[in-house]
């Protein structure tokens, strides 16, 4: 069980991990730049070079990752326990979709992304310890609260 200051903390983390990971991803000249190193990890990995994006590829990355953005920097400013919840369900949402594209693609570098998130889904998950807790049991915290 986490303390509530550890498990802020927690949430705070997630989105600061999530800004340095996602920010290159959020306009159509950065992604670009990463695109060419994700493709030459993934050659590295034991796999083939990513395909090329086109304009409306680049569109949909940056769109998700400016909102991805936004949602980080809430996190940072007021990393509420009930933020964490929901971005757990994300990261399991987000993993559930990365796992399908490795799965279809069978592309190494998207293990560089699926561990991270589901860690970061799983420690978000964990209970939190209330003060107002009963002595003879645990408090329970729902997922989205």
């Amino acid at each position: 069980m986490l303390s509530l200051s550890a498990f802020r903390r927690l949430v705070r983390a997630s989105a600061i991990y999530d800004v340095f990971m996602t920010a290159a991803f959020a306009t159509p000249w950065t992604f670009l730049l990463l695109h060419e190193h994700l493709s030459t990890v993934n050659v590295r990995l034991g796999g083939v070079p990513l395909p090329v994006f086109e304009p409306f590829h680049l569109l949909i990355s940056s769109l998700l990752s400016s909102v991805v953005m936004v949602w980080s920097m809430l996190r940072i400013v007021d990393p509420q326990p009930r933020l964490g919840r929901y971005d757990a369900a994300a990261r399991y949402l987000f993993s559930l979709w990365m796992a399908w594209a490795l799965l279809v693609t069978g592309q190494p570098v998207l293990w560089l992304f699926i561990v991270p998130e589901l860690a970061w889904g799983l420690a978000q998950s964990l209970p939190l310890h209330r003060r107002g807790a009963t002595r003879g049991g645990a408090a329970h915290e729902s997922l989205l609260r």
